[in-house]
């Protein structure tokens, strides 16, 4: 050992430091103490520019966020509008207003502009302007101020949509602003323009929730520096204010960048700009100057006393640790030793608590489960499934469908149901046996899992009947799908011989509206396809699908 080995290692083992708990104490007060002293070394400066790092941070992240959300927002407000527009209500009983039937065409257009406005509570009115730019009908609500842009129509002629500018409403004492998507036929002709008064509440409300903690605020202005809506105030006198545009230059120049500025009441503030994509709009997140200082000197007078607590507080707490963590540790290192080679019957006792008493409670719950896995995934298993096909069985099917059909309810989309049975199944297993006859039950399974989506529910309801739940799915889809289904085991080889099957469809609502009026309209389009001569699809309060005979083996019914 040379020289200055021995120098340092005999202080070393003055200190005793072979212990573990010697060694955090040692590693706790370099880890503490030496960053600690640092940072009592650095200067004001230092201070000043981390916390400006997080104002700039928390701006911009204010900003942006608002920016996405607004445009967001006018993404959704424009993509119901295309819906709206692209009814057939709204393309037939347009063309038809000139005609006969104008005043039946003219009152069908009102009913639907006005359930458009009941189903979209910020629409204010809507109208209808034909292709000559006249009204042509518009809703029950106040449409005295709902007016294209200059140009709007022709633009609309050539593009998809028109967005105005923001507006005080004053008979609505809200601000608002014009949206507008053109109405064409289905070749592309156009027939008019749909457009609506829409009002900013929602998006005043995103920029109460995006906004910086008080006293920061956040406001959308536009490219002119005209103020829109701020995150706590809309009203007429503030869309009427607009920033000095040597500010609005500085903001926009230097979007995503801290601005320091003062606004127009004359208060000094910092803030970044983002702009907001299909507007002329931006979102600008601003805090008071001086409650930056504020939170400068907070953040001096904070680091200053966490110093002096750790120094106090160190050595207690390292010898603390050392009494919680080592011996635990040390317990549960020999416990992950045994479960390595494959011992499961390990059982620690919790012997402490906090972050070392709950890791040993989750080291045992995680042996524990282990030991149980493999029996409770089977037992989850066989309690929905059924144990021949390996579908869902009817218990599951049932919570299922119940679900489904108050999901339709709530968000008005239908979903499908199609019933199936086997054709002459028991003379298939009286004949062949009933080991070939599972052996079709699972094949036919098989099929209707391939020829159906992983979304959609396939179970067993009994014996040799199937349903499957089809999720948004009208009952013209489900026939088609029904008839995929029908043909594939129609085509399919069986042990026995050929092998059909009947299907009767029913669609939520429109056939029922709980799980036992649907499977009930389900089975009795069942029932009529076993009358037309089974191996055919019908729907509810429809006829067969397959109407054309085929031949069938001897001996079948």
């Amino acid at each position: 050992m040379s020289t200055w080995q021995e120098i340092i290692a005999r202080p070393m083992r003055a200190l005793h430091l072979g212990s573990i708990r010697n060694r955090i104490l040692l590693l706790a007060v370099l880890a503490t103490l030496v960053p600690a002293l640092a940072t009592t070394c650095v200067s004001y400066e230092r201070n000043r520019d981390s916390l400006s790092d997080q104002l700039d941070q928390a701006l911009r992240s204010a900003s942006s966020e608002a920016a996405r959300e607004t445009a967001l927002w006018l993404t959704e407000r424009l993509d119901d509008l295309r819906a709206a527009a692209s009814s057939y209500l709204v393309t037939e009983n347009l063309g038809r207003l000139q005609g006969r039937e104008g005043n039946q065409a003219l009152g069908r257009l009102r009913d639907y502009l006005n359930s458009v406005r009941e189903r979209f509570p910020d629409h204010e009115a809507l109208l209808v302007i034909d292709a000559g730019g006249r009204v042509a009908a518009s809703s029950s609500g106040r449409v005295g101020s709902v007016r294209l842009p200059p140009d709007g129509l022709n633009v609309l002629r050539r593009g998809d949509a028109v967005v105005g500018e923001a507006v005080w409403d004053a008979t609505l004492s809200k601000a608002t602003i014009v949206l507008a998507v053109p109405i064409r036929e289905a070749d592309g002709r156009f027939l008019g323009v749909l457009t609506a008064k829409i009002n900013l509440h929602a998006v005043a409300d995103t920029l109460q929730r995006l906004s910086p903690a008080p006293p920061g605020d956040l406001a959308l202005v536009t490219d002119q520096g005209r103020l829109v809506i701020r995150s706590r105030v809309s009203s007429a006198e503030l869309m009427r204010t607009r920033l000095p545009d040597t500010t609005t230059r500085a903001l926009y120049d230097r979007e995503g960048q801290t601005v320091v500025y003062r606004r127009p009441d004359g208060q000094a503030v910092i803030g970044t700009l983002r702009r907001v994509p299909q507007l002329r709009w931006a979102a600008v997140a601003e805090l008071p100057r001086a409650e930056a200082a504020r939170q400068l000197g907070q953040l001096r007078n904070g680091a200053v006393w966490t110093i002096a607590a750790l120094l106090v507080g160190i050595a207690l707490m390292v010898y603390v640790l050392g009494l919680v963590i080592v011996r635990p540790l040390e317990r549960l290192t020999a416990a992950a030793a045994k479960v390595a080679s494959g011992d499961l019957s390990v059982d620690l006792p919790v012997g402490g608590t906090g972050e070392v008493g709950y890791l040993t409670h989750v080291f045992n719950t995680l042996v524990a489960r282990l030991r149980e896995r493999e029996s409770q995934a089977e037992l989850e298993r066989l309690s929905v499934t059924d144990a021949l096909t390996g579908l869902y069985n009817r218990r599951y099917l049932m919570g299922t469908l119940a679900t489904e059909a108050q999901r339709s309810r709530r968000l008005r989309r239908p979903f499908s149901v199609l019933l199936a049975d086997a054709d002459h199944f028991k003379q298939y297993n009286d004949t062949q046996g009933h080991p070939a006859g599972d052996a079709a039950l699972v094949k036919i399974a098989d099929i209707l899992r391939k020829q159906t989506r992983a979304v959609d529910c396939v179970a067993r309801y009994g014996g040799e009947e199937f349903l499957v739940v089809l999720l948004e799915t009208t009952v013209a889809t489900a026939v088609l799908v029904a008839e995929r289904i029908r043909a594939r085991v129609a085509a399919e080889a069986f042990e026995g011989g050929r092998m059909t099957m009947s299907i009767g469809v029913a669609e939520c609502p429109a056939h029922g509206d709980t799980p036992e009026s649907l499977i009930a309209s389900a089975d009795a389009a069942l029932y009529k396809a076993k009358d037309g001569g089974r191996d055919r699809v019908v729907a509810a309060g429809g006829k067969p699908e397959r109407e054309k005979e085929r031949r069938r083996p001897k001996g079948e019914a």
